[in-house]
């Protein structure tokens, strides 16, 4: 059954018919992980960010960019751009302890950064919504450098099309090293001890979602169970979700996007009237 509203990748042509759908959260731990296997990524965050202890932070500030980026009016893409930089600023480090460099500005660090945002993005808006067209999915494919050049990100850096892209990942994906510092670090993020009730209670099927949808190499190294079983429930939960959420109104599809660019511009306001 298709609803005149219903979606599906196959009427996906820009980046701004998939990027505000909710389901779309889903990858948000897939990225973060694949982040945290980048050692200067793994280890910078564990020298200088709380985040695995105040995951809906993380969250907060990473969906209200995202959705800024793509959508947000050009005054509020400045704003989110200078709080992303103004938390960078002093994340830095020459690896004198543990022989890891960080440098949150690091250009390669950067492309790495959206790299994951947008493949993860790309991985569950497919297997929920199914398979772009070819040229849709090249059009959605440039436009999502955005994500890092608002980051600073120099534009050249982004692959130039998505076979170069998937030469970039599979080579990446290959060099990724998952140690004991940044296994710590994805284990208090997918078991938080912190938060609100509501959250511990959702984080079994995050913890599904997320692992089933890492490649395996990488779920191996953040020596994440899975088996049979859970491949059955992962394969199930998202069966149910490629059935069910496609058909959903857009209102409520999309109703995290429209809710984090509300949050957003009530921000703008106070921080406006504060320095008013």
């Amino acid at each position: 059954m298709r609803f005149p509203w219903s979606l599906r990748g196959a009427d996906v042509e820009h980046i701004g018919d998939m990027a505000a759908e909710s389901a779309l959260l889903a990858g948000g731990g897939r990225a973060i992980l694949l982040q945290l296997a980048d050692p200067g990524v793994g280890h910078g965050v564990a020298r200088h960010s709380d985040f695995a202890l105040r995951p809906l932070s993380r969250l907060h500030g990473t969906m209200t960019y995202l959705y800024a980026i793509v959508f947000g009016s050009p005054e509020e893409r400045v704003f989110v751009r200078r709080s992303v930089g103004r938390a960078h600023r002093p994340v830095h480090d020459d690896g004198t302890t543990d022989g890891v460099p960080y440098d949150a500005f690091d250009p390669d660090l950067q492309l790495w950064v959206a790299a994951t945002l947008y493949d993860s993005a790309m991985t569950i808006f497919e297997r929920v919504y199914g398979p772009l067209d070819d040229d849709a999915a090249e059009t959605v494919y440039q436009e999502y450098a955005v994500v890092g050049t608002a980051l600073q990100m120099p534009r050249e850096r982004w692959p130039a099309d998505r076979a170069a892209f998937r030469a970039y990942w599979d080579a990446s994906i290959d060099a990724l090293s998952v140690d004991d510092v940044t296994r710590g670090v994805a284990s208090r993020l997918l078991h938080p001890v912190a938060g609100p009730r509501w959250l511990r209670g959702v984080m079994p099927l995050a913890r599904l979602v997320t692992s089933g949808s890492l490649p395996p190499a990488v779920r191996e190294q953040f020596a994440l169970p899975w088996g049979v079983r859970e491949q059955r429930r992962y394969d199930r939960v998202m069966g149910v979700a490629s059935a069910v959420l496609p058909h959903l109104p857009r209102r409520v599809r999309q109703v995290l996007c429209d809710g984090y660019l509300r949050r957003l511009r009530a921000s703008m306001r106070r921080a406006a009237g504060s320095a008013a």
